[in-house]
């Protein structure tokens, strides 16, 4: 999946395993972006999977929550 698609995955993660609205976890994604949290992700799109999506959206809710 892309860079974006991968982030779309993992706000969608957040709201499903996470109970959360969509707006509250596009936000919490978009704060771990602006924190370069996603990095790496953009300068290799090949670690953007859905399994990395389900560790990201674990640490992503436990550190921007």
């Amino acid at each position: 999946m892309t860079y974006e698609e991968h982030l779309d995955e993992v706000a969608t993660l957040l709201t499903e395993e996470f109970d959360m609205s969509d707006e509250t976890a596009i936000q919490m994604v978009m704060r771990a972006q602006a924190d370069d949290f996603f990095s790496g992700h953009d300068d290799d799109p090949s670690i953007c999977t859905l399994e990395r999506a389900h560790q990201d959206a674990k640490t992503v809710f436990r550190k921007y929550k």
